[in-house]
């Protein structure tokens, strides 16, 4: 298969279904509307990753124009000049202490006051400002100003050149108690070197297509062995195959969205849900395949039995809860700094991610008693692999959260932009590396069939014999019965649920 052509034509596919576009790294606002912070009141434009090119990376303004209540502007008349001022702030996020100021230690204020007129000599009314260390005319402020009884007033269109990279931050503030009420629209256009790609998103756009090419030999690998011997496929082998062409899926899905994105600087609602969509399809069906191995499925049960409605009711919540959570994250998202109300959607994905560990792992541990008792040691080798790979996985997870919170408790601001894509791309390459070993472990062979479930009771000696001198990779013929009674005898287990224990009997 032609890579160019496959991947050419899902981004045409892509830009065909783009349907109404929420603002990317060109910010719209729609009379968007002025907070009250502190002694000001506050309006955040944006807040980007740029990198500083010759006279390719700016921020630029559009037609933006404030509008304020009729209540405020019949407070002047039509004689009257400069009758409310506005100011737009562009800032780097190392330069943020030069906004603001405290008079004698006080509270610090963004607007100056009469006593810190006196102490800084910054002018009443204006937001105070600090030069730069390093370059006096930053941070830059843009002044507008109302004139008469005007209900509107507009920023002149200009455009900022970036010559230092960095974290940026665009806001609109007023000083003026008169201009309570006060709404803002326009748009903003934030640009980097290579496109309008948000500087902490553009390192993933090249991650994705490496991603792509990795899963592309994945499933070339796979494929080969599975048209090689297709007589021999178990329905597990058929599950993978899906987890696979899913991952090659979502991961040039998200490549096309962030292609599209650099080129055209708006991120439309309908491909980046269908793109989330996707993902959310692949994560739900790799942790029910996850689950269903360590549940012996194919290989110590030949169906699922009375828990199938079971793991069906927990993959649709799981899918439901990753869809939620990635649409807030991903849709309509604009800014290099993800807002707090994900927190909510977190929670629900972070309880069912461990109630499936806790599920799998005890459903690996009966199934390994199962193996040990019927003395198939070719199976159990197998399922004592897939039981460390995942416990590393398990570790590295945790490991990793911990770095992440870590990472974001210790960079507030952001400044860290540049290295903070590889918390994302973590994910996607320990879901890979999972799905390698079970590749690996489950490949197709032309003894694939010993691993499936048969209720005949065979000479297990010499199965052995033979499984092991063709190597680790194949395992026996059948399975012997196991007398359940002495395996339940114990404590009841919660995750075990009593259907299991009902299926091994039927079996």
């Amino acid at each position: 298969m032609d890579l160019t052509l496959f991947v050419s034509s899902l981004c045409v596919l892509l830009a065909i279904l783009r349907g109404n576009g929420v603002e990317g790294s060109i910010h719209t606002y729609h009379f968007e509307p002025f907070k009250e912070v502190g002694n000001a009141f506050l309006l955040s434009g944006g807040s980007e990753g740029i990198v500083a090119s010759h006279g390719n990376s700016y921020i630029k303004f559009d037609n933006i124009t404030f509008w304020r209540t009729k209540e405020a502007a019949d407070l002047h008349s039509s004689m009257e000049h400069s009758t409310g001022l506005i100011q737009a702030i562009v800032f780097e996020a190392a330069d943020r202490d030069d906004i603001g100021g405290s008079a004698y230690g006080g509270t610090r204020s963004i607007c100056c006051t009469p006593d810190l007129a006196k102490t800084t000599g910054c002018r009443q009314g204006e937001v105070i400002r600090h030069p730069s260390a390093l370059d006096l005319n930053w941070p830059v402020v843009l002044p507008t100003h109302f004139n008469g009884n005007y209900l509107s007033a507009k920023l002149d269109n200009q455009k900022i050149t970036i010559s230092k990279t960095g974290m940026y931050n665009l806001f609109f503030i007023s000083c003026d108690p008169k201009l309570r009420g006060l709404s803002m629209s326009g748009k903003t256009v934030w640009k980097n070197p290579n496109g309008y790609l948000p500087g902490r998103m553009a390192p993933l756009m090249t991650f994705y297509v490496f991603m792509s090419l990795t899963y592309l030999v994945l499933i070339a690998i796979w494929f080969f062995q599975y048209m090689r011997f297709w007589r021999e496929i178990m329905p597990i082998q058929n599950w993978i195959t899906l987890v696979i062409a899913l991952g090659l899926l979502e991961m040039t899905l998200w490549y096309c969205e962030y292609l599209n994105f650099n080129h055209v600087g708006v991120r439309p609602v309908g491909i980046t849900t269908w793109v989330v969509t996707v993902g959310a399809v692949r994560k739900t069906v790799s942790r029910l395949l996850i689950l269903s191995i360590s549940m012996g499925y194919g290989v110590v049960r030949p169906t699922l039995g009375g828990l199938t409605s079971k793991v069906l009711l927990l993959g649709v919540t799981y899918f439901f809860a990753t869809e939620s959570l990635d649409f807030a994250e991903n849709v309509g998202t604009i800014n290099d700094i993800s807002g707090k109300a994900r927190l909510f959607l977190v929670l629900p994905a972070a309880f069912l991610n461990s109630f499936l560990i806790l599920w799998i792992f005890t459903s690996l541990s009966r199934t390994l008693e199962i193996l040990q008792a019927k003395r198939s040691s070719v199976k159990l080798e197998i399922y004592r692999k897939f039981t460390n790979a995942l416990a590393v996985s398990v570790i590295a997870s945790v490991a990793w959260i911990g770095y992440e919170v870590y990472f974001k408790a210790t960079d507030p601001f952001s400044e860290r932009w540049q290295s903070a894509w590889i918390i994302t791309a973590f994910w996607d390459i320990l879901a890979f590396l999972l799905l390698c070993v079970v590749c690996y472990l489950w490949a197709p062979s032309q003894s694939s069939q010993r691993y499936a479930y048969s209720g005949e009771t065979v000479d297990e000696d010499d199965e052995e014999a033979q499984s092991l001198a063709k190597g680790a990779s194949e395992g026996d013929i059948g399975m012997v019965k196991v007398d359940k009674e002495r395996s339940n005898g114990g404590a009841a287990n919660p995750f075990s649920l009593d259907e299991e224990g009902e299926e091994d009997k039927r079996e």
